[in-house]
């Protein structure tokens, strides 16, 4: 199987910044995308950012100029840097990743546990 393994959420000020990290471990065959969903409480899971096998980027237009998505992939490794943190980031922020295992040729969708951001004002 494939793991995704968050860190790095927690509670700032408004302004403040957080860096979330995931790490891929397991069956890994390839990474094709990874990125950061939230959830906030009574909506929907919505897209933060995305990382594409090839580099290319997308952001919510939420985030767009305060939040950098890179990714290590020599690592299996995304990192979410969030600058300017406002209290409607408030969410548990998910990590995702387009994956296709080594015991199979298909992509398939895993996710972490979540981590939680709470920005106060």
């Amino acid at each position: 199987q494939v793991q995704l393994v968050e860190s790095g959420g927690g509670l700032v000020q408004a302004g403040g910044s957080l860096r979330l990290s995931c790490v891929a471990s397991g069956s890994i065959g390839s990474i094709n995308a990874m990125g950061w969903y939230r959830q906030a409480r009574g909506k929907q899971r919505e897209l933060v950012a995305r990382v594409s096998s090839d580099g290319s980027t997308n952001y919510a237009d939420s985030v767009k100029g305060r939040f950098t998505i890179s990714r290590d992939n020599a690592k299996n490794t995304v990192i979410l840097q969030m600058n300017s943190l406002k209290p409607e980031d408030t969410a548990v922020y998910y990590c995702h990743g387009l994956v296709v295992p080594s015991f199979s040729r298909v992509n398939r969708v895993y996710w972490g546990q979540g981590t939680q951001v709470t920005v106060s004002s």
